[in-house]
Parts: C-alpha cells; structure tokens; sequence
C-alpha cells in the first residue's frame, strides 16, 4: 500500500498536499482500495467557503457512496474536471492525475491537526 511521506492525511482517509496556501486534496490508496470500482465523483461546493470537515462531495463506487470531508477550512478553488470523464483515476493514480479539489485555505494552522503518513498508517493498521 502506498502511503507517500510528504503528504498528510486525515481518519476519514484524504490526503493533503500544501503548496504556499493551497491544499490539494483526495483520497488514499486505502481508501480507493476499500471503495472498489469508482463511477462518479461529485462536487457540488465549488467557490464555496467552507469549514474543516463539512462535506464538499462525494465519491460513488459501484457498491456504495461514500462523503468527502474538508480537511482543513477554506474555499475550494478547483475541482480536477478530468474526474468528470474518468473517474478511475482515483482508483489507478490516487496521489496523483486522481487528486479532486484544490483548497485556498484560511487557516493554516489547521496544518498542525492533520496526521502524519506514520499516524495515518497507524489508523488503518499497516
């Protein structure tokens, strides 16, 4: 399982990557492991300010549906369109051509709060 270092990571399964005041945000390995095949992933919150944990989308595999959680407050300034067409690069690329919103933060110290990748394996036992 991949769980690259440099990034960070939240018990809801996200990851985060900071560039200045800009988070990108998406979903673990584990995460798009465990969802199996996904279809769809909708984001609604686009331009929208919104407070760390609030749902800004969701992502529907072919078993379930399942919430995104905001890792950190702020306003999502981009959604990753090629998700649009092929949803499976959450699945085949997660940390990469699968990240799904990009975040202008408005508290970085929120930062502090967020798992490091060896907290984050510690949570889902790897």
């Amino acid at each position: 399982m991949n769980i690259p270092s440099e990034l960070k990571y939240t018990k809801d399964h996200e990851w985060i990557k900071i560039d200045g005041d800009i988070a990108i945000v998406g979903i673990t390995d584990f995460a798009q492991g465990e969802l199996g095949d996904i279809v769809y992933v909708e984001v609604e919150t686009l331009d929208e300010e919104l407070d760390r944990e609030e749902v800004f989308g969701t992502v529907e595999a072919v078993k379930t549906v399942s919430d995104l959680f905001l890792p950190l407050s702020g306003e999502i300034v981009e959604f990753n369109e090629g998700l649009e067409s092929d949803p499976e690069l959450v699945n085949n690329d997660p940390y990469g051509e699968g990240w799904m919103v990009k975040i202008k933060m408005s508290d970085t110290s929120q930062i502090d709060d967020l798992l490091s990748a060896d907290g984050y394996k510690e949570i889902i036992g790897a």
